[in-house]
C-alpha cells in the first residue's frame, strides 16, 4: 500500500474505550496529524456530518468501491454494516504533508498495521473492566438494549486481541490516557 506516504497512527478500541477522545487530545497537540474519515454503509446518527465524522455511503455504493479496490480494508462489522478506509483519504492526507491518524475498531486496526507495517503506530485503548465499558455505553443513550448487548459482546472478543498492537493504553484516567497515548505517539512521529 505504503507509496510514498509518511507514518501513520492507529487508535483502536473496543466501542466506548475513549478512542475517539484520545484521538482528538492527539489531533491538538500539532505533531503534524491529520484525521482520516473513514467510510461506512451505517445510518448516520443526527450529530453527524458527512465527511467530518464518516462518508457515509450506501451499502451498494460501499459493495461497488470494495469491488473496485478502493479501499485499504473494509469489514462488515455488523450484519448490513460495513467500515472501511479509503485509499483516497490517505493519499490526500499524505499529499497535504501530514501523517493520518486513525479513529478504528479493532479489526480495522489491525488490517491496517497489517499494510503499513513498521510505518503505522496502533495503539488498543483498554477500558478498565468491561462492566465501566457496559456503563459508558449505556451512558451514551444511542442504543437499544439489544445493540448494547452486541457491543459489550464485540467488546469482550475484541479484548482478547490488545497484544496484537504496539500498545495498550488503559483508559481508567482520561487525562493520564491522553497523556501516555501522547508520548507513544510523538517518539514514534520523532516530534
Amino acid at each position: 500500500m505504503k507509496k510514498g506516504g509518511g507514518k501513520c497512527v492507529i487508535i483502536s478500541a473496543p466501542s466506548g474505550a475513549g478512542k475517539t477522545t484520545i484521538v482528538h487530545h492527539l489531533l491538538a497537540q500539532g505533531l503534524g496529524l491529520a484525521f482520516s474519515v473513514s467510510a461506512t454503509s451505517r445510518a448516520k446518527r443526527a450529530h453527524e456530518q458527512d465527511g467530518r465524522d464518516y462518508f457515509f455511503l450506501e451499502p451498494e455504493e460501499f459493495k461497488a468501491r470494495i469491488a473496485s479496490g478502493a479501499f485499504v480494508e473494509w469489514e462488515e462489522v455488523y450484519a448490513g454494516q460495513y467500515y472501511g478506509t479509503l485509499r483516497s483519504e490517505i493519499d490526500r492526507i499524505w499529499s497535504e504533508g501530514h501523517h493520518p491518524i486513525f479513529d478504528v475498531d479493532v479489526e480495522g486496526g489491525l488490517n491496517l498495521k497489517k499494510a503499513f507495517g513498521a510505518d503505522a503506530l496502533a495503539l488498543f485503548v483498554a477500558p478498565p473492566s468491561l462492566a465501566v465499558l457496559e456503563e459508558r455505553l449505556h451512558a451514551r443513550g444511542t442504543e437499544s438494549a439489544e445493540s448494547l448487548q452486541r457491543r459489550v459482546d464485540k467488546a469482550t472478543h475484541e479484548l482478547t486481541y490488545a497484544s496484537r498492537f504496539d500498545a495498550v493504553v488503559v483508559n481508567d484516567d482520561l487525562p493520564r490516557a491522553c497523556s501516555e497515548a501522547l508520548e507513544l505517539v510523538r517518539t514514534f512521529l520523532g516530534a
